[in-house]
């Protein structure tokens, strides 16, 4: 059976701590998303958490998670 490249997405499993309640939490991240950032609630205490994907300069994903209130 062939496969459909489009498919295949490179999910990645992170560990992150809500900003809210400060609870960790584990994700699943589409490396295809890096330069964007989306909105997923916290597990635990179903806050919404702003989630930004990014390459450091070794090629290695980044994730950075910030709260609705927190500037950039």
């Amino acid at each position: 059976m062939a496969r459909d490249s489009r498919t295949e997405n490179l999910l990645t499993q992170q560990t992150v701590s809500c900003p809210y309640c400060g609870e960790s939490i584990e994700v699943l991240i589409d490396e295809e998303e890096v330069g964007h950032e989306y909105i997923e609630d916290c597990q635990v205490c179903c806050r919404p958490i702003t989630f930004v994907l990014s390459m450091d300069f070794a090629g290695q994903l980044s994730v950075s998670v910030h709260d609705e209130n927190d500037s950039r």
